[in-house]
């Protein structure tokens, strides 16, 4: 599975990009997840409890940020596992100045997965991998309104 997509966020490119490293902010964007920990730098281990269609299900995920280019882009991998099955996914993020307050974000994914969740096909996997990325862009969003409102 892959796709594209953008969303324009209110704030500059350097709080944008400092939100989007944020372990808070990842805690409360990410689908499902309860806890979320720094391993070491740049490498989060989370606790996750989806609850859409066929990926319903916990989920221990490994989520890592590379190929940082502050504050203009980078890389986030991740590697979930629980009892319907496993995901592999990664995205690239690319951060553009609209102006001093507004930045567009620019991301393309690809994911693959396996063990139960895998046998539901992959057009129901499209609609839902759809889903839980529109969702975190969407909470994003919202945290960096919080944010600017709290300025």
């Amino acid at each position: 599975m892959n796709g594209e997509g953008n969303i324009q966020l209110n704030g500059n490119l350097d709080k944008v990009f400092s939100s989007l490293l944020d372990p808070e902010v990842l805690k409360n964007c990410i689908m499902g997840c309860k806890e979320l920990y720094k391993q070491e730098t740049n490498v989060y281990v989370a606790d996750l409890s989806v609850g859409v269609a066929a990926v319903k299900g916990k989920y221990d995920a490994t989520i890592r940020l590379t190929d940082l280019e502050p504050p203009h882009s980078y890389k986030l991998i991740v590697h979930g596992e629980g009892a319907p099955g496993f995901v592999d996914a990664e995205a690239a993020i690319h951060l553009v100045s609209v102006d001093d307050e507004n930045t567009e974000l620019r991301y393309t994914y690809e994911a693959a997965v396996g063990g139960k969740v895998a046998s539901i096909g992959q057009r129901m996997l499209g609609g839902v991998a759809k889903l839980i990325i529109k969702d975190f862009f969407k909470k994003i969003k919202r945290e960096l309104d919080k944010v600017n409102i709290a300025d």
